[in-house]
């Protein structure tokens, strides 16, 4: 069934993943968007934790828990978004909708492989900012606008040194543009001009990073399982190349800009950061009747830089993620109930994102709540739908408070690979 499903999945979802507007969110004006969640449906319903791992579910969190399924597992999964926006005296609301990940893992006797391609920043805002009145009654209206993300192709490697203990490694290649808008028109009811500026920034985004990841569980009691789970990346960089391109337009009774003069550079090459992070957790639990996992995420955020010469509002610091959740199974071989074999979850988290705004720190914080359907067929295929409730920013400092909604779902589809027939 993955064979067969693997190809037409892959060309959508690639196509998706580099053509979507998959962000609505003034924040994600500064660095390189907002950073996507890596990780399943099934993690996400747990609060983000990555510390869980088992032989049907593929685990994109941690490398080194690849080679402990059991099965051939193709992992897709989506999110649809409502968020409405809030200041101190105004509102709005925003959706959008976005794949989120398509992999594909294979497991051998004692390693594991994975590959696969997600988004790994957003960037998606219309903001508009008027002046009060001066001299002559000028108003200067500014007009900003940016669209675009970066993605990610990955593939891992894990080896199980033992029952217990393994190891893994991921390579990432980064890709992506981001276009970036601004205009600035100056009007008075008395004294109107003719012309608008406008700047328009492409910038071709692409580079290399590592994961390194370890992964331990140990049966307690010959009943409960207790595992521990650490990842590890360095600090390291992205190439970025610039076309700019400055215009004189003409804005006509329709709304349609004409352009009345340009001039075009190409900016000098520059190298952006991308910071370390480092992630560790615990969890305990009952396989296949219930678990409960706790993690921490530390990333060295105060490296990042603003994509705008000239922003002095805004600065980066250091962030943390702490998350905790898990399941609950009623009774996985039930034969006489559906309701007893499915997965419930829930999870809770708190992180600040590492955006400093006018003084005021950037935090986000949800909560979240899923299901896994098992379905038909071989290996525990199931279908994992998730929501969650967040809230990110404040309204204070004359700043902007998200209060988002999102929808997931995932699909977990295993099947047997690279079994040597007994019989012809």
């Amino acid at each position: 069934m993955i064979k067969k499903l693997l190809a037409v999945l892959c060309f959508v979802g690639a196509s998706t993943a580099f053509a979507q507007q998959n962000n609505s969110s003034p924040y994600s004006f500064y660095g390189l968007g907002d950073t996507k969640f890596k990780g399943t449906a099934e993690n996400r319903s747990m609060g983000s934790i990555g510390v869980l791992t088992d032989s049907i579910h593929l685990n994109l969190q941690n490398p080194a828990t690849y080679g402990r399924l059991k099965f051939a597992n193709l992992a897709v999964g989506a999110t649809s978004t409502k968020t409405k926006l809030q200041t101190e005296t105004e509102n709005s609301t925003a959706g959008r909708t976005s794949v989120d990940y398509i992999a594909l893992a294979l497991p051998f006797k004692k390693f594991g492989l994975a590959f696969g391609l997600m988004p790994y920043t957003s960037v998606g805002y219309r903001i508009q900012n008027t002046t009060e009145p001066y001299a002559d009654n000028y108003r200067r209206n500014r007009y900003f606008e940016g669209t675009g993300g970066l993605n990610k192709v990955f593939g891992g490697f894990s080896y199980n040194l033992s029952s217990s203990f393994s190891l893994g490694a991921e390579f990432n290649y980064y890709f992506g543009k981001i276009t970036t808008k601004s205009k600035v028109t100056i009007y008075s009811p008395e004294h109107p001009l003719q012309y608008d500026t406008r700047e328009t920034n492409l910038s071709d985004y692409n580079g290399v990073t590592f994961n390194f990841g370890a992964y331990y569980q140990k049966l307690v009691n010959k009943k409960y399982t207790w595992t521990a789970s650490a990842v590890f990346s360095p600090e390291t960089s992205l190439n970025s190349v610039t076309n700019r391109e400055i215009s004189t337009v003409i804005l006509t009774s329709s709304g349609v800009e004409q352009v009345a003069d340009t001039y075009s550079k190409r900016l000098d090459a520059v190298n952006v950061k991308m910071p370390s992070k480092m992630s560790a957790g615990a969890g305990f639990g009952e396989m296949r009747k219930w678990f409960a996992g706790l993690e921490y995420t530390y990333t060295g955020s105060s490296v990042l830089q603003n994509r705008f010469d000239g922003i002095t509002d805004v600065k980066f610091e250091n962030s943390y993620r702490v998350a905790l959740g898990g399941y609950y199974i009623p009774k996985f071989y039930s034969f006489t109930s559906y309701l007893s074999r499915v997965t419930y979850r829930g999870g809770l988290r708190y992180e600040t994102t590492g955006m400093v705004i006018n003084n005021q720190s950037i935090k986000d914080m949800g909560v979240s709540l899923g299901v896994g359907l098992p379905l038909a067929g071989i290996g525990g295929t199931s279908l994992n739908l998730g929501v969650e409730y967040g809230k990110r920013g404040t309204k204070n400092a004359g700043l902007i408070q998200e209060n988002y909604f999102n929808l997931f779902v995932g699909f977990s589809l295993n099947d047997r690979w690279f079994v040597k027939r007994k019989f012809e």
